[in-house]
């Protein structure tokens, strides 16, 4: 068989009339599968909310109404607050210390723990607690655990407490 411009032509043409009849049916056709079976169509069950919230907790989830989750949340953030930082009262000179449990979980880096401290008015400047510590050689012995600290305790007292 000789190939030629003209078969190798309508050869192309065949594949192009094929291919657009196929994307018109694809398009244009039924958006929608039909059974061709005698199957009954998938009954659809209409949930109260009652029974909806029965059906999930049994199953193990906790439902909130959007009322009950803002309080929640609230009072997560109202407690996380009066963990992270008390108050002292004034002591003998007039200055104020702040007091926080700090907890340094696995992962954390110096950098972490210095950024930390400054949110919770424990030091001046978490940079200046990452470059001391970096100074020292100490930066990878981190902790992990949960540590008092106060601002009235030096940057070495928080190292010592902190770090191996």
């Amino acid at each position: 068989m000789k190939v030629t411009s003209n078969s190798l032509r309508s050869f192309a043409a065949g594949i192009l009339i094929a291919t657009s009849l196929i994307g018109a049916v694809y398009l244009f056709g039924p958006s929608e599968a039909k059974s061709t079976g005698k199957e009954e169509p998938a009954k659809v069950e209409k949930l109260s909310e009652d029974e909806m919230v029965k059906k999930l907790t049994s199953k193990g989830f906790v439902i909130h109404t959007e009322d009950q989750w803002e309080k929640q949340l609230q009072a997560m953030n109202e407690n996380q607050q009066d963990k992270e930082t008390e108050k002292k009262d004034d002591n003998a000179d007039g200055k104020v210390i702040y007091k926080t449990m700090l907890t340094v979980s696995t992962g954390m880096t110096s950098i972490d723990v210095g950024n930390a401290l400054e949110k919770a008015n424990i030091i001046e400047s978490g940079l200046d607690f990452y470059k001391e510590v970096e100074n020292r050689g100490v930066e990878n012995d981190l902790r992990p655990g949960t540590f008092e600290v106060e601002s009235g305790m030096t940057t070495d007292e928080i190292i010592r407490t902190i770090f191996k």
